[in-house]
């Protein structure tokens, strides 16, 4: 049996989750992408480029090694291939990253403007802040390294100015579980915003202790992993 089938039935599922609930734009288009982290290797599962999500099979998702030579799959894998690969040289917590076109996130993109520590549960899961990554070509290098300049405040969820979000986690479930948790934010943030009204955030000492719960626990991942080599 392919070795890989698990991890390409998970990227699908995720991505077809994502795209009938609206994260990926309309659903007869193909934007957004999925890729989940092979255990134990320098391999991910990524979903293909211009296939529309209803129609694609596990043999469909691609195999991808970190070099980005293909392992599996017979359709070219997402242009933003590179983004992905990124975030996992980067951050060794991460096993699981969902670039999305979600809307509230993307009205964020569009501003320019990163979305603060408001809630608690949105310290503890994404972290203090929901940065805005500069814009750039989608699938180019210089999308690659602005992603890659941002990934040192260990936050879970960024903003990518005037395209949309990526979402990062431990598994597949975190990481769409992080993507729901910055559309709901989102969505709080610019209706606060519509009032007019000053917007509060959490007091500094509350972010601080609910910032380092998140990066104890992307730790414990992290150690699992050296464990296990």
């Amino acid at each position: 049996m392919n070795k890989y089938r698990r991890y390409q039935e998970e990227v699908l599922a995720c991505s077809q989750k994502l795209s009938a609930n609206g994260y990926f734009g309309p659903a007869s288009g193909t934007g957004g992408n999925v890729s989940v982290l092979v255990e134990g290797e320098e391999t991910i599962a990524i979903t293909p480029s211009g296939i529309v999500y209803s129609q694609l099979t596990p043999e469909d998702i691609c195999v991808v090694r970190f070099d980005g030579s293909m392992v599996a799959g017979e359709h070219s894998p997402s242009i933003e291939t590179r983004m992905h690969l990124a975030v996992y040289r980067n951050r060794p917590d991460v096993n699981a990253v969902i670039h999305t076109h979600q809307p509230y996130a993307s009205v964020f993109a569009l501003i320019n403007r990163p979305i603060p520590a408001l809630f608690d549960e949105v310290v503890l899961k994404i972290g203090p802040v929901v940065e805005v990554i500069p814009y750039a070509i989608s699938g180019s290098s210089e999308l690659e390294e602005n992603v890659a300049s941002r990934l040192e405040n260990r936050c879970n969820c960024y903003i990518i100015q005037n395209h949309g979000a990526i979402a990062l986690g431990t598994s597949l479930e975190a990481a769409f579980n992080h993507a729901a948790l910055l559309e709901k934010v989102a969505q709080a943030y610019y209706r606060a915003l519509a009032t007019g009204q000053e917007i509060t955030t959490l007091p500094d000492p509350a972010i601080y202790i609910m910032t380092e719960i998140m990066k104890s626990e992307q730790q414990k991942e992290i150690e699992r992993k050296e464990g296990r080599q």
